[in-house]
Parts: C-alpha cells; sequence; structure tokens
C-alpha cells in the first residue's frame, strides 16, 4: 500500500464575497475532498455555492487515513492558518467531507470539537471511525454533524444506530444527491459558543485533552468514578481475514462475498471477481453474512477459506486476525459553570489536573471537583488545578 504522508500537501483557500461585501468576520469552511487529487475540483463544485456569502473555504490535502490523528493535525493546521489571516469569524468554523472525507469528518468531528460549529458528511461512513477505538460520543454534545448518507448503503441504518445508542449528536439524511446551498444553509443556522455553561469531554490520549474552556493536564486512570462511563462508540471486534486487504460490497448479492477491489500493489492470493463463499466451515450466504460472522470474532485463530473462482472451488489457509485497540483507558470531564450560585462544578474520571480558562463574566467564580471545594477564581484567565489542591492562577 501507498504510504500514509502524515501531514498535508497544499491549502486552497478563497473567500467568495459578494457586492459589496467586506470577508470580515467570514464564517470559515473546511473542505475535505473524496481524494487528494481531486482537492482543485472540490474547490471550483463548492465556488458557486459560496458565491455571494462572504464564506471563506479552505480545502486542505491530507494524506493520511481519514479515522487517524495526523489527518486531525493537518486539518488543525489548515484552520489555523485560516484563523491567522485576521478575518475569520472563530463561532462560525464549519466542516465538511466527502466520500473517504466524509468518514474523515466522523473523526474530527469528535476528536476536536472544540474547533466547530457543526460538520457535515456527504456519503462516506463512520465505520472507520467507529473502528479506530477512539471515537468518543460525549464530545459532540455542542457539535451536530449531518450525515447525508447514500441510499444505497446497507449499513447505513446500522451505523447510524451505534452512534446513537453511544450518544453521538448525528442528524441522518439520505439523499442521491444535495445541493450544496442547502448544506451551507444548514450550517448558517449554528454557531459555536466559544465559552459554553455546559461541557464533556473524554479522551485517552494526552495531546488531544482539550476541552473547550478547559484543558485535561494530567491524566491518572487510577482515578475512578463510576458516576462518569465511557461514552466510547463500540467497534466490535473489527476481526478481519489475513489477505492482504480486498474490497467488496456489502449490499452485493450472494452467493458469498464478490471481492470487488484489490490495492494497486496486492500480492495475495485473491483474485478480482473471486467470491469468498465459507470461512473456517462457515457457509456465506452473502457479504451480510460474512460481516455478521466476522463481527463475532473475538480470538485470532488460524483458518481456512473456500473461493468460488469461476466454476472451481479454491480453498486458501489464512488467519482470522484481531487489530490491535488503542486507548482501552480514558479520562472523562465534565464541566459546568452555574450561573445563579457563581460557581464552576467539574465531575471528572482519569483526571489528575487540569486547567480553565474562564472569562470575565464568569468571574469571580467559586469552584468544586467531585463535590469537593476547590477554591475559587477571582478574576478572568487561565487557573490550574490538581487534585487535593486548592486552584491558583496559571504560572507564566
Amino acid at each position: 500500500m501507498k504510504k500514509a504522508v502524515t501531514g498535508w500537501l497544499a491549502v486552497i483557500s478563497a473567500c467568495f464575497a459578494g457586492p459589496g461585501e467586506t470577508p470580515a468576520g467570514a464564517p470559515v469552511v473546511i473542505l475535505l475532498p473524496a481524494a487528494p487529487e481531486r482537492a482543485q475540483n472540490a474547490l471550483e463544485g463548492w465556488s458557486e455555492a459560496l458565491a455571494g456569502r462572504g464564506w471563506i473555504l479552505v480545502t486542505p490535502v491530507v494524506e493520511a487515513p481519514p479515522a487517524s490523528d495526523a489527518a486531525v493535525r493537518a486539518v488543525e493546521e489548515a484552520l489555523d492558518q485560516a484563523i491567522r489571516r485576521g478575518d475569520a469569524d472563530r463561532e462560525r468554523t464549519y466542516l465538511i467531507g466527502e466520500g473517504q472525507g466524509a468518514s474523515a469528518v466522523f473523526y474530527l468531528a469528535a476528536r476536536r470539537p472544540d474547533l466547530w460549529a457543526a460538520a457535515v458528511a456527504v456519503g462516506g461512513n463512520p465505520r472507520a471511525a467507529v473502528q479506530s477505538n477512539r471515537l468518543f460520543a460525549a464530545n459532540t454534545r455542542l457539535v451536530p454533524v449531518l450525515w447525508v448518507a447514500d441510499p444505497q448503503d446497507a449499513t447505513a441504518a446500522t451505523m447510524e444506530a451505534q452512534l446513537r445508542q453511544a450518544g453521538y449528536n448525528l442528524v441522518r439524511r439520505e439523499a442521491v444527491q444535495i445541493a450544496p446551498a442547502e448544506i451551507l444553509d444548514w450550517l448558517a443556522a449554528r454557531r459555536r459558543e466559544l465559552f459554553p455553561s455546559k461541557i464533556d469531554c473524554e479522551t485517552g490520549h494526552p495531546s488531544f485533552a482539550r476541552c473547550y474552556w478547559a484543558e485535561i493536564t494530567r491524566l491518572n486512570f487510577s482515578l475512578r468514578n463510576d458516576v462518569l462511563p465511557s461514552s466510547r462508540v463500540k467497534p466490535g471486534s473489527g476481526a478481519a481475514l489475513d489477505l492482504g486487504g480486498f474490497g467488496f460490497d456489502p449490499a452485493a448479492p450472494g452467493p458469498g462475498v464478490l471481492v470487488a477491489w484489490l490495492p494497486e500493489d496486492y500480492r495475495g492470493p485473491l483474485r478480482l471477481g473471486d467470491r469468498i463463499v465459507a470461512v473456517a466451515g462457515k457457509e456465506l450466504p452473502d457479504a451480510r453474512a460474512y460481516m455478521d460472522f466476522m463481527e463475532r470474532q473475538q480470538q485470532a485463530r488460524a483458518a481456512a477459506i473456500m473461493v468460488l473462482r469461476g466454476r472451481q472451488r479454491v480453498r486458501l489457509e489464512t488467519r482470522i486476525v484481531l487489530p490491535k485497540r488503542e486507548e482501552m483507558l480514558t479520562a472523562r470531564l465534565q464541566a459546568e459553570f452555574l450561573v445563579e450560585a457563581g460557581e464552576v462544578q467539574l465531575i471528572s474520571r482519569g483526571v489528575e489536573a487540569l486547567r480553565l480558562r474562564l472569562p470575565a463574566f464568569w468571574t469571580p467564580a467559586r469552584i468544586s471537583w467531585n463535590g469537593l471545594e476547590a477554591g475559587s477564581a477571582e478574576r478572568a484567565g487561565c487557573w490550574e488545578l490538581i487534585i487535593g489542591q486548592a486552584a491558583r492562577p496559571c504560572g507564566p
């Protein structure tokens, strides 16, 4: 497979202003194309819808897996560049993805929720984000994600139910085609609060521990709190056949699983047009049966498969493999500013130290952490908290 580039190759940006309009305070759209080579076409395709709106469009060309932290960092940098220009409205920053870029939207919206007012996935599928084991639904509490699902995607309803069960903030529509203007209108109705009164974030990595006006600075997974369960979107087993990777249509009719795609440099035993009709002695009437069988696998093991190749049945020896899961342990932080009480209330799990950045209209404010007094913030700005100690101003 082609080695992923963890950075971004280029950023194409434009501001589409109507007559007499200025770009000051313009909404920003980060557009993730279906593939890096389609970035210019994607930009041109959205230009007409953006004309007259005064919005800034940024199209980072990200050559990294869609559900990866490398993709997150590339998009962060692209957005940061747009904001540094000085003409962006930080309360109206939006994310749109198409195809493979849409698959990245589900991950990005949850990994860095504080960046977005709302996000839209046109096509694509959240499967890669779910299988990353790093998709935490609580993080999307303030970031509605509109999924314009392909009506031909037989897994869409199942994936939607999986996300909703965990609490992912999802709005799903099915459409063969949707006008960009409709998407922009949906986004325009949503703004991002810079200081939302109630926040909720979960993470297993210190590099992604920012939660709006709170930031976890020290994780300690031994600090348990049963009040805060994990909001992880459960990925299932993630089991796969160790055959070098192949693609198939989950909705395609049987018999078995039709191998419809292989990597360009594929060297495994499969051929295009093969049908996997049995795994480990289990007959597979269609692709759905194959997916259900693999989902039930909980242990790596040797397995033989039966392939229908033309009129021949070919037996191949392989293995059922399971992915290496990351961030099995997580921290979660819920924080709320209680206006009438003049109090910042913190509830956490796995958090040993954190920082709060409080606005002037909240201070002075008392601080409580897991039901215990944690001092007070007398003025606006950064306040540092360590569990068991009183709040103090952040150091230089």
